[in-house]
């Protein structure tokens, strides 16, 4: 089975993940959310994968969370449409395989994932 992973190419643990998969011969696909952001739909889907709610996902040490969110009290659906207008505060990498996701932090998860 492929692996999907959401990824962004300026962020080390993502490329640490990609890495990984690589030298351990796990077939995978890139996402790459800056280039090709999620809609909406995509998000709530990799949540539900996840089994998380929306703050699972948010990037609360970025400067552009506390530049412009930090402060804000928004509503999942609010969370999801500026996620998806934002992709940077999307925590990375996230693996999806079929019905099931996990964030791939820190590396040594993946083995476990990977496996299962």
């Amino acid at each position: 089975m492929v692996v999907k992973v959401l990824h962004n190419g300026s962020c080390s643990k993502s490329n640490a993940v990609l890495e990984y998969l690589d030298e351990n011969g796990v077939a995978f696909e890139i996402i790459n959310i800056l280039e090709d952001p999620l809609s909406v739909l995509e998000l709530k889907t990799v949540l539900k994968k996840l089994n998380q709610d929306v703050s699972h996902i948010i990037r609360k040490n970025e400067k552009l969370y506390q530049e412009k969110f930090a402060d804000k009290n928004y509503s999942e659906d609010e969370w999801l449409r500026i996620l998806s207008e934002n992709p940077s505060l999307i925590q990375r990498p996230i693996l999806i395989k079929g019905s099931v996701a996990m964030l791939g932090r820190p590396v040594e998860n993946v083995k476990y994932f990977i496996e299962k």
